[in-house]
């Protein structure tokens, strides 16, 4: 199932039929309640007017405005957006977020574009989106952004609007109302994934072995979180190389050594490996934390690892989850792994809202409150149903959107 939006709803359809859902609300959740597509026109800095093309999905907000995620790549396309849409109104759900799913993208390389000319894009992206603030279509960050972005993105809304309004746009620098840990939250969220997991596998931390495949803001947070509370990183990847040590990589070291030289690889104490080979590892936890579709029909019977959890959205195919279910892998599934982010983007909205903006250790322990939660109950469905944690997650979720939509009358 090569596309990802026929692979949300298939988990919706799955997870449906599971939890009985009426007819009407699977029909509802199936598509966006909104979608737009829309042009963006840019000046080059050779003079040059060009016409990027952006989308914006707004999937359900029973529960909440619609909020997140404005991703950039050349090759983006609708159904993606739609797909990341509907995955956002689970995660919210399952991390007690009081909001619906909201994705944005456009489709352009910031590789190719110089500073000047993907300001103005992005600037250009929040004219045409036709933003009403912090109550109503909030975007953030994603692929191919950050928070220099996401600057750029709050300060044309306010020059727009004529008034600050920091909870209109997520993932910001911290001088302007972003929250602290934003950067590393999905990575967090991720390692108390699997340290819990873990601990349900009677799996002792310096005895566990972990491979990660991306090691970029995600991937390199979860390493070293894990590193630190003694669990043994013997591989990691990213879209230049993959390299092993079975004694354990020395991850800080090797986040210095990625920041110098922009890739894993070279890296001393090390062997290079092949990409694919580092999912096939024979290790007690796999993590993938890149691209989706990266455990398929193709390899699903060349991993060994007992444990998957989830960093990236959707790494795993609907027809591998099933081979990998029947062999009674446990895969810690996107939709609760990396719902960290969702979190301390809904802990930055309180902040901006309330102007009481928090330190780290007030948001790590919010953020870890969350995140055990949320593992404890996606856990107990899973246990109740008899089904996998991934349908597990969608049926938690589910429960609660099918209810705002009962209560408001849609259904």
């Amino acid at each position: 199932m090569k596309d990802v939006w026929e692979s949300a709803k298939h988990y919706l359809k799955t997870a449906a039929a599971v939890m009985h859902l009426e007819p009407e609300i699977v029909e509802r959740l199936s598509t966006p309640m909104r979608f737009t597509e829309f042009t963006i026109p840019v000046r080059m800095d050779n003079g040059e007017r060009r016409l990027f093309t952006a989308y914006r999905s707004q999937h359900c907000d029973a529960l909440g405005p619609c909020r997140d995620g404005t991703r950039v790549k050349p090759d983006l396309t609708r159904e993606e957006i739609m797909a990341l849409s509907m995955f956002m109104s689970i995660k919210h759900a399952v991390g007690g977020v009081p909001a619906g799913g909201g994705k944005g993208g456009i489709k352009a390389d910031p590789g190719m574009l110089s500073e000047g000319e993907y300001e103005r894009l992005m600037r250009g992206f929040i004219r045409r989106l036709l933003p009403r603030g912090a109550w109503s279509n909030v975007p953030g960050a994603d692929i191919g952004t950050g928070p220099e972005q996401m600057a750029w993105m709050l300060d044309e809304f306010e020059q727009i609007s004529g008034f600050h309004s920091p909870s209109a746009v997520n993932d910001k620098p911290i001088p302007l109302g972003g929250s602290r840990l934003g950067y590393e939250a999905t990575g967090i969220g991720v390692a108390l994934c699997v340290m819990q997991a873990c601990k349900e596998r009677s799996l002792v931390p310096e005895k566990s072995t972990v491979a990660i495949q991306g090691f970029g803001q995600v991937g390199s947070v979860t390493a070293r979180v894990l590193a630190d509370a003694g669990y043994k990183i013997v591989a990691v990847g990213d879209v230049y190389g993959s390299i092993t040590n079975p004694l354990g990589l020395d991850v800080a070291r090797l986040v210095s050594h990625v920041k110098e030289t922009g890739s894993v690889r070279e890296f001393p104490d090390a062997e290079e490996m092949d990409r694919q080979a580092l999912l096939e590892l024979d290790v007690d936890v796999l993590i993938p934390a890149a691209v989706q579709d990266v455990v398929n029909e193709h390899n699903v019977d060349h991993i060994h690892a007992p444990l998957i959890v989830e960093a990236a959205n959707g790494p795993t195919t609907p027809e591998a989850d099933d081979v990998l279910a029947r062999r009674g892998v446990m895969v810690i599934p996107d939709v609760l792994a990396n719902v960290g982010s969702a979190v301390v983007c809904h802990f930055e909205r309180i902040q901006g809202l309330s102007d009481d903006y928090w330190d780290e250790e007030e948001v790590l322990g919010r953020l870890r409150g969350r995140m055990l939660g949320a593992y404890a109950k996606v856990a107990a469905f899973a246990r109740d149903l008899g089904v996998s944690r991934r349908t597990a997650a969608w049926v938690y979720a589910l429960d609660k959107i099918a209810e705002a939509v009962r209560i408001r009358g849609w259904a």
